[in-house]
C-alpha cells in the first residue's frame, strides 16, 4: 500500500529504510543530502564489529541474528533525514483539533506488510496512553519535542523506569518486550515525529498491541 503523495525525499527514505532492513547499514540520501550541506548533526557512520554506539549514539548489534539488529540500521538511516524540510508535504503536517487525540499519517506501506512510515503530528498537551507494540518500532523526531517516559510492571502496576525528552534529531528504537511506554507533547509548539514499524499499518490501523489502564506506582 505505497502511498502516492510522497515528496522525493520521503521516496529516498522509504529505500533506504528497504536497504537497511535488508542488511545493508548504510544510510544514503538523507545523510549524504545533510553531509552535502555541511550539517554536523548528520548521523549515520557505518556498523562497526562490537556492540558500542557508532558516532550517531545508536548501538550497533554484534549479530545480525540479533532482534534489534535491523531496527537499530533503520534508526541510523531515519537519523540522517531528520533536519531536511521538505521531507514531509502540507498535507502530512496537519495535526488532529481534538486536544486528546494525536493525528497518525500513514506514508508508506511496503507490498509484503515488512514495515510501515507513518507521521506522527502532535498539538500541545496530546499524548498516547500507556501501550506496548505489535512490533519493533524506530522513531524519530522531526519538529519540536516529544517527551516519552517508559515502565515497567510490578504486580499489577506500572512502575516509571525513565522519563527522556526528544528534540529535533533524536532517534531510537523499540522492540518487545520490555517496550512499555507513553508519548506526548509537552511543549507549547507542534510537534511531529517519523515512526517505522515492522508491521502493516494500513492492514492493523495502529502499533498498538495492548492498553494499559493500570495503576501507577513509584518506584
Amino acid at each position: 500500500m505505497p502511498t502516492r503523495q510522497l515528496t522525493p525525499v520521503a521516496e529516498r527514505l522509504v529505500g533506504d529504510i528497504r536497504a537497511a532492513l535488508r542488511g545493508d547499514p548504510r544510510p544514503h540520501g538523507g545523510t549524504q543530502a545533510a553531509a552535502r550541506r555541511g550539517d554536523p548533526r548528520a548521523w549515520g557512520a557505518p556498523a562497526g564489529d562490537g556492540d558500542a554506539p557508532d558516532r550517531g549514539g545508536i548501538p550497533v548489534p554484534r549479530s545480525p541474528h540479533d532482534p534489534s539488529a535491523a531496527p537499530a540500521r533503520i534508526t541510523r538511516a531515519l537519523a540522517g533525514y531528520l533536519f531536511d524540510d521538505t521531507l514531509l508535504g502540507p498535507e502530512h503536517r496537519v495535526p488532529d483539533p481534538d486536544p486528546t487525540a494525536y493525528r497518525q499519517h500513514v506514508l508508506h506501506v511496503e507490498d509484503d506488510g515488512s514495515f510501515s512510515l507513518v507521521a506522527l503530528v502532535w498539538l500541545p498537551g496530546q499524548a498516547t496512553c500507556v501501550h506496548d507494540h505489535v512490533s519493533w518500532c524506530v522513531v524519530g523526531t522531526y519538529l519540536g519535542e516529544e517527551e516519552e517516559t517508559s515502565y515497567r510492571l510490578d504486580r499489577g502496576h506500572l512502575v516509571p523506569v525513565r522519563t527522556t525528552r526528544t528534540p529535533r534529531g533524536a532517534a531510537s528504537f523499540l522492540v518487545p518486550p520490555g517496550d512499555i511506554h507513553t508519548v506526548r507533547n509537552a511543549s507549547d509548539a507542534l510537534a511531529i515525529s517519523l515512526h517505522v514499524y515492522g508491521a502493516d499499518i494500513g492492514v492493523l490501523g495502529t502499533s498498538v498491541r495492548r492498553r494499559y489502564d493500570l495503576p501507577i506506582r513509584s518506584a
